[in-house]
């Protein structure tokens, strides 16, 4: 399965590296990443494998809204037929 994680919140140092950090703890593959400032506002989308991922997918998506909650930041994990689902026209 892939998901696609988005995080959004103030700018700061690491917000990179503790996101992939979460994610290689739970062994979820980061396939793809964008990422962008708009002024003082990071903004990143990732595209990941989570078929081999060690815990729940809810379990892992609770854990990376904790972390934005946290530190300022909105996260979100979903399944990737979701996602697309949400944003097709």
């Amino acid at each position: 399965m892939r998901a696609i994680i988005t995080v959004v919140g103030k700018d700061m140092v690491g917000i990179l590296a503790k996101v992939s950090n979460l994610c290689a703890e739970s062994n979820v593959n980061i396939l793809e990443v964008t990422q962008s400032i708009l002024q003082d506002m990071f903004c990143m989308i990732m595209l990941a494998d989570t078929s081999k991922c060690s815990v729940d997918f809810t379990d892992f998506s609770d854990k990376l809204e904790k972390f934005g909650d946290e530190n300022g930041l909105k996260i979100h994990a979903m399944h990737e037929d979701i996602f697309n689902s949400m944003h097709r026209i």
